[in-house]
């Protein structure tokens, strides 16, 4: 009782900053969570210019020692160690969201945060399967949410014509989608300008000296 007063507290403050508009609040919360996660982003651009450098090594590597997997593995780690990363180091970022995506969604599943908050006529705390049942499969509240996520499936397709390496990794970026489609539809507008945020961050990091 008292998590959901204090979320009702929250939310309706951060709804009132943003002139009584959910939308315009989930926006700019997402964009000031990206905007202090930055540090972290130019670190992880860093990580994957290393690794790109590393490629030919690394690829030697394995036709080397690639029956060997201890020996591959004391290589491997040798070499990032030598070029100051690590195979993970670009994970930070993904891995500093989960909290703010878990707020999110808290917010989105709560009662009585969103109720009444809608985009274009979707309401913000319904799923799809919710907006079907209760608007139709053919209506407007449902059209919007299917442009969200045709809007997530194209930034994940670009994003995944931008990563190199196994086919594997690129179909990640879709992960998104696959959220969007059994969370509220405030999730599904969070991932999207999320998501929007990363593809522009990283082309303009990769144009850049870091």
């Amino acid at each position: 009782m008292r998590e959901g007063l204090m979320l009702d507290t929250i939310v309706g403050f951060l709804i009132g900053v943003t002139g009584d508009n959910a939308v315009l609040m989930i926006i700019s919360l997402t964009a000031a969570v990206r905007a202090a996660l930055l540090p972290l982003a130019v670190k992880q651009a860093r990580a994957v210019r290393a690794r790109e450098k590393l490629a030919p090594k690394l690829q030697d590597l394995h036709k080397r020692h690639g029956r060997d997997r201890e020996r591959l593995a004391r290589e491997l780690n040798a070499l990032y160690a030598e070029a100051g990363t690590s195979p993970f180091a670009g994970i930070g970022p993904a891995l500093a969201q989960a909290p703010f995506l878990f707020l999110v969604y808290q917010i989105a599943t709560h009662p009585t945060a969103l109720a009444g908050h809608t985009l274009f006529g979707a309401p913000l705390g319904h799923q799809v399967a919710s907006l079907v049942t209760g608007f139709g499969l053919f209506s407007w509240p449902v059209l919007v949410f299917g442009v969200v996520l045709v809007l997530l499936a194209a930034v994940a397709w670009y994003t995944a014509r931008k990563i190199e390496g196994p086919k594997v990794l690129r179909l990640l970026p879709f992960a998104s989608v696959a959220v969007a489609l059994f969370t509220p539809f405030a999730v599904g507008l969070y991932l999207l300008v999320s998501t929007s945020w990363t593809a522009g961050e990283r082309a303009v990091l990769a144009t850049r000296p870091l």
